[in-house]
């Protein structure tokens, strides 16, 4: 499992931030995961051989932080909690010192709490605005050496990688994190299509593959989008869930760093328990099943005859699945 718990409209895990802090990070809506919560969620994982794998957003995606530590971001005042969802400028400042500082205690927080061998990072869309106005982000770039911000932000996960390290942890982080150089160890979760994954493992890191034309669940599951919930966008029927190889594109001789590959399943669009499994399953089976079958072993008609029956278990639960017609072919 992978919870992001931090955003641009609120930080959702205990941290430092002390009780009035998250009273301003958690508007319009609130509430946080207390410590106790995340150890029984990390528990209920562990009982079922999965691992939970925290992502704590940085540098971008940092609104509810700065709109409860302004002094973080390179304005220093100013900031409000996001109201929608999409990409803002307002970044965490990388020329500045005590950043590190509140991101190390964060992860010291969040290393206690989940034992999973991997942090990720995010580090996915990172404007740059902000540090091209910003006098502290210039004087870092020109006091190591820099580029260009690109470099600053491999500066930035580089940094925060030693801190991983040194406490016996790995940085995973979405694909951007190859933009201006890859930290030495870092592990990259590919999205934006396979090339990040391809050009990472080719240069020997481990790879995730989790690519948005394949496994993004939050996209439509039919081209009749006015008697489909909503979604995100795009279309990905069950059949092209089912078509995903994670190896594909990878040379032989670097297929060895596919660690595996993610469905993703963001929220944006998601309003009930029951909207979220619709859009999880059944194509949650067909990814789960690509990932454990090599595709020359794979045959969708014979996958769909198998379905049936687990779709009447899945009912029976009382998850609310979406419903696929006798006849369907995607």
């Amino acid at each position: 499992g992978h919870p992001r718990l931090s955003e641009i409209s609120a930080w959702r895990a205990a941290s430092p931030l002390p009780h009035d802090r998250h009273t301003l990070d958690g508007r319009p809506y609130g509430g946080f995961y207390t410590q106790a919560q995340i150890r029984e969620i990390v528990a209920y994982a562990q009982s079922r051989f999965i691992t939970v794998v925290p992502e704590i957003e940085m540098p971008g995606h940092a609104m509810a932080a700065l709109a409860a530590y302004p002094e973080l971001g390179c304005r220093g005042e100013g900031y409000e909690v996001g109201q929608y969802w999409g990409i803002m400028k307002e970044v965490f400042c990388a020329g500045n010192d005590d950043v590190f500082a509140f991101l190390e205690e964060v992860l010291n927080q969040v290393m206690g709490l989940f034992p999973s061998e991997f942090i990720h990072i995010g580090g996915d869309e990172c404007p740059k605005d902000a540090w091209q106005a910003c006098p502290k982000c210039q004087a870092r770039i020109k006091a190591e050496g820099l580029a260009n911000e690109h470099e600053l932000q491999s500066y930035f996960i580089r940094r925060i990688e030693r801190f991983l390290l040194e406490n016996g942890r790995r940085l995973i982080g979405w694909d951007e994190i190859l933009e201006g150089g890859l930290a030495p160890n870092a592990t990259v979760m590919s999205w934006r299509g396979s090339a990040g994954g391809i050009a990472a493992a080719t240069a020997g890191h481990d790879v995730v593959m989790t690519p948005n034309t394949h496994c993004y669940l939050d996209y439509y599951q039919s081209e009749d989008r006015d008697n489909e919930p909503p979604g995100i966008g795009g279309y990905l029927p069950l059949r092209v869930s089912y078509a995903f190889d994670p190896l594909e594109g990878i040379p032989l001789n670097s297929q060895r760093h596919v660690l595996g590959g993610q469905g993703n399943l963001w929220t944006e669009y998601i309003e009930a328990p029951e909207h979220l499994e619709y859009m999880a399953y059944p194509r949650a089976q067909a990814l789960a099943e690509a990932l454990w079958s090599a595709p020359p072993k794979r045959d969708f008609a014979e996958f769909k005859t198998r379905l049936r029956p687990h779709l009447l278990r899945l009912g029976r639960m009382g998850v609310s699945y979406r419903p696929v017609p006798l006849d369907f072919d995607d």
